[in-house]
């Protein structure tokens, strides 16, 4: 992702010491930043678990509004390891002409794979078929959003550089001083996002259900607070809801502006289709599990809604831009003991502003409307993750135990459409024994691990750490062992 192995795993150096003493510091320019690899497969692997077990354990799945599951740290981190790698990429820049035409290629790729594998043209693992009505197709996802926070966060990297800084100033403040016009977009970022999103009048709006698989399917009426009035309509059968809203301010799933601003530029049918509220306590008794809806489950739980929409993405980008700070420390910090010390009283800020802002009810904790609370949070947790694992590999030399990791991270792009995507099973599924459900995929989760454990939430969480996850890391050994790597 930025482009899970491109950018994101763009030509990343460090200088190691050799000695026990981490102060210390001698070049080695050829010693690759293990800890980065490593940090994104194990990013790759909590999506493909949070992905493929979610469903059965759903406290490690998205969160259905509110709040933090383990799966909502997933797109932060990647957006920060993309930060992370931008000023290693760029550390060095001839040409920025060259510059910027390499990102903007790479943001074209990004972009590519992004609406082929996420806007609907792709229905793996689960169906056997191809396509998408462009009356319908999803117009933003993942690679989507790490390609517009890589493109604004890479240009300002580019365009901000100090060809002759050298060396770091004296003194603690001297790495932000460094940088201080990107810190500046940072905040008119977070500035125009929190005008917007507390600022912006939303209106009463209304859709229609034109998902097949929802059992609303087939019916044509429309719901108002006051009425109810069903009709008809010949061949075509649609659902039409009122949602009344007529406020400002609000972070609801109904009435919020970054759900308001998804529905007026991208348009309705081009959003997602399965959001995560539908899970919520008032759309169905099996919260958090999915289930049928209640019957007084209101309007808005039916609705479609964009989590990585336009306005949620341009809040995104401020993960980036914490990323790209680590990467100058990266740079710039030349004693292992001084980087940890900033990661991690950094790390620890973040965190703890973002709870306080959280625990007391001033800005929640909202993956799908990227709150600032949730930034600083997501931001906080990857700067101690990164810290830990940087300690770990690079400075105890613990590298070894985390390799199928760092296969992975190194090959992520391939893992991620493969595995991530469901491209490959999607494969092995199209060969089939008598009924689509009678493939290996499907014997292998019902024999091997949910027969063998008779429980299918265990089963089927093993199947994904072992058949699917050390599978993958094995697989992307191999290719390393080649030399073969997927890069945009």
């Amino acid at each position: 992702m930025a482009e899970i192995k491109a950018d994101i795993a763009l030509d990343h150096r460090l200088t190691i010491a050799e000695v026990t003493d981490i102060s210390a510091q001698k070049p080695d320019p050829k010693i690759r930043v293990a800890s980065l690899d490593i940090f994104r497969g194990l990013t790759v692997a909590l999506m493909i678990l949070v992905d493929d077990a979610g469903g059965e354990w759903p406290k490690i799945g998205h969160a259905p509004w509110n709040g933090c599951n383990l799966a909502d740290f997933v797109m932060p981190f990647f957006l920060f390891i993309v930060g992370m790698a931008i000023p290693l990429a760029f550390k060095r820049i001839t040409s920025r002409h060259h510059a910027v035409k390499r990102v903007i290629v790479r943001t074209l790729k990004l972009l590519f794979w992004g609406i082929l594998l996420q806007g609907g043209f792709s229905h793996a693992p689960d169906k056997l078929t191809y396509g998408v009505d462009m009356k319908k197709i999803r117009w933003c996802g993942i690679l989507q959003r790490i390609a517009f926070a890589y493109l604004v966060v890479a240009l300002m990297e580019i365009f901000t550089k100090n060809k002759q800084t050298r060396e770091l100033p004296p003194g603690w403040l001297s790495i932000y001083k460094l940088y201080s016009s990107q810190w500046l977009m940072g905040a008119c970022i977070l500035v125009i996002y929190l005008a917007v999103i507390y600022g912006t009048y939303v209106p009463h709006w209304q859709f229609t259900v034109n998902d097949r698989d929802s059992a609303d399917y087939g019916k044509v009426f429309t719901v108002s607070t006051y009425s109810v009035a069903p009709a008809t309509f010949p061949l075509i059968w649609i659902t039409s809801w009122m949602v009344e809203c007529a406020v400002r301010g609000k972070l609801d799933p109904p009435c919020n502006a970054v759900g308001f601003i998804d529905r007026e530029i991208l348009g309705i049918n081009h959003m997602y289709q399965h959001p995560a509220w539908k899970r919520s306590e008032a759309c169905t008794e099996n919260s958090p599990y999915e289930g049928p809806f209640r019957t007084s489950a209101p309007s808005w739980c039916k609705a479609p809604f964009e989590p990585e929409g336009i306005l949620s993405s341009i809040s995104a980008v401020l993960s980036t831009i914490i990323g790209v700070h680590f990467g100058h420390v990266l740079v710039y910090m030349r004693g292992h003991a001084a980087r940890l010390k900033h990661w991690i009283v950094m790390g620890f800020a973040l965190l703890i502003l973002g709870l306080v802002l959280h625990f007391t009810h001033a800005i929640p904790l909202n993956k799908q409307l990227y709150t600032f609370s949730y930034v600083c949070v997501t931001s906080g947790a990857a700067a101690l993750v990164f810290s830990s694992i940087y300690a770990l590999v690079d400075i105890w030399g613990w590298k070894c135990i985390f390799q199928p990791l760092a296969w992975i991270g190194m090959n992520a792009m391939l893992v991620y459409v493969m595995a991530a995507e469901g491209i490959f099973a999607g494969f092995i599924n199209g060969w089939y024994y008598n009924d689509p459900h009678n493939t290996l995929i499907y014997w292998i989760q019902k024999h091997i691990f949910i027969g063998v454990w008779h429980s299918q939430r265990v089963g089927i969480l093993l199947y994904v750490i072992f058949a699917e996850i050390l599978f993958w890391g094995m697989v992307a050994g191999i290719f390393h062992r080649l030399e073969i790597y997927w890069k945009l």
